[in-house]
């Protein structure tokens, strides 16, 4: 994808926007897991916005993170209009880690959109995962029982979950807090990359509900 703007205009919530924040933040300490980490991550395949089908298997022997995401939401702005997110992504595609947003927005919903919509969002803000994935049915994401958006996923090498839950411990919709707080996603990544154990393997889930067909 390529270099965009960075025009913040975009991210700018109005006042009305953050008082409704309570309402559709959603934090899940002990939510259940439908694959638990140490366990063989299920498999998948799933169109990306330009319409090619792209499957786990086809990154097997490398880590793949799964970065649940919908644009719509306050909590994933954060992360991309802060540029969170973005640097995550060219940092480890640049290590040859697989990265795959992945939007499992039902059609029906209010913040859905098309895979050339959703592919253009994300190029105007600067995203490079690997691939850009269309799970409109939802079944991806109930097999993974991911809750929110941003939720976040890491896969080691031989194919075992080794990371669940929220990309930091830092559950606000505020940019500011990205500084300082506890990336999960990065740690993860950068110990099993260096042959470590990792040593936060879950952590609370926070953003918004994924808005799953009904």
């Amino acid at each position: 994808m390529r270099a965009l703007s960075n025009d913040r205009r975009r991210f700018t919530f109005s006042a009305a926007a953050l008082i409704a924040l309570p309402t559709t933040m959603v934090a899940l300490p002990g939510a259940a897991l439908a694959v638990a980490v140490g366990e063989v991550a299920p498999a998948f395949e799933l169109k990306d916005t330009h319409g090619k089908t792209v499957k786990l298997a086809d990154f097997k022997g490398r880590h793949v993170v799964l970065e649940w995401t919908n644009p719509g939401c306050p909590f994933v702005q954060k992360h991309y209009s802060s540029q969170n997110m973005q640097s995550l992504q060219k940092e480890f595609v640049g290590r040859n880690v697989a990265w795959l947003s992945i939007s499992s927005t039902a059609r029906g919903a209010t913040d859905y959109l098309e895979p050339a919509a959703l592919q253009a969002r994300y190029q105007s803000w600067g995203a490079a995962p690997t691939a850009l994935l269309m799970d409109d049915a939802g079944s991806v994401g109930k097999a993974y029982g991911a809750k929110t958006t941003p939720h976040m996923y890491v896969i080691d090498p031989g194919g075992k979950l080794i990371y669940a839950g929220g990309i930091d411990d830092k559950r606000s919709a505020d940019p500011a807090d990205v500084r300082g707080a506890r990336n999960f996603v990065k740690a993860a990544l950068t110990e099993s990359l260096a042959g470590k154990a990792v040593s936060t393997g879950t952590a609370t889930p926070y953003g918004c509900s994924v808005k799953y067909a009904s």
